[in-house]
């Protein structure tokens, strides 16, 4: 068998799973980044402002990350309102696990604006929430811009373990294709959650880049 004709079986015969996963794994991972952006953003700015809350809000998430994902999931299953089986635990999971490289990036990438630029701004008359939205966030947009990246990539590929708690997405192929020890299943699942996580780290690398450079 030529490898066209293998592609094409392949194809026809994983396509539709395929498709209906990766809709399942985009909205996990989309719905988790924007509540841990809602999340991140404003706690990252808060512990500028208030520094000595730096470390303990670094260290509460940081922790969140060291917590295996499926302990993590397991945790969440008897909670009420955050657990359960289903999306919604994933969701919460997720966003707990996306919010350290958001907040410490806001962090530094603020606290990292040359002081004599933020001196200029008050010497201009600025209140502070105009040197931060005029100043300090346009100045530190590509390093913020690189933990929203990195919290992107780690969400696309925990979302996949998601799948034993019945949040579905990509994950669901694979475990299938373990469960039954069928490679071509495993791949049907893990190619298109590699393409998605090299997609997004290229695309909000090229935006990154072009963000420093304009600053």
């Amino acid at each position: 068998m030529n490898l066209p004709q293998s592609v094409s079986q392949f194809v026809n015969q994983y396509g539709a799973e395929i498709v209906r996963h990766t809709g399942e794994h985009l909205f996990l991972v989309g719905l988790s980044m924007g509540l841990a952006l809602l999340l991140g953003l404003p706690l990252g700015i808060l512990i500028t402002r208030k520094p000595r809350w730096s470390k303990p809000v670094l260290g509460v998430a940081n922790v969140m990350q060291t917590i295996p994902s499926l302990a993590l999931f397991g945790f969440l299953i008897p909670l009420p309102l955050l657990g359960g089986i289903g999306t919604r635990p994933a969701i919460v999971a997720l966003t707990l696990y996306s919010l350290l490289p958001i907040i410490r990036n806001t962090y530094t990438g603020i606290m990292g604006v040359d002081p004599a630029v933020r001196e200029a701004g008050r010497g201009m008359g600025m209140t502070d929430w105009q040197l931060l939205s005029q100043v300090e966030i346009p100045l530190a947009l590509g390093v913020i811009l690189a933990g929203v990246r990195v919290a992107t990539v780690i969400a696309v590929g925990l979302a996949a373990i998601a799948s034993p708690i019945g949040a579905g997405g990509l994950g669901d192929l694979i475990y299938r294709g373990i469960a039954v020890l069928d490679n071509q299943r495993i791949l049907a699942g893990t190619i298109p959650a590699a393409l998605i996580a090299i997609g997004l780290d290229v695309g909000f690398g090229w935006l990154e880049k072009k963000l420093t450079i304009n600053h």
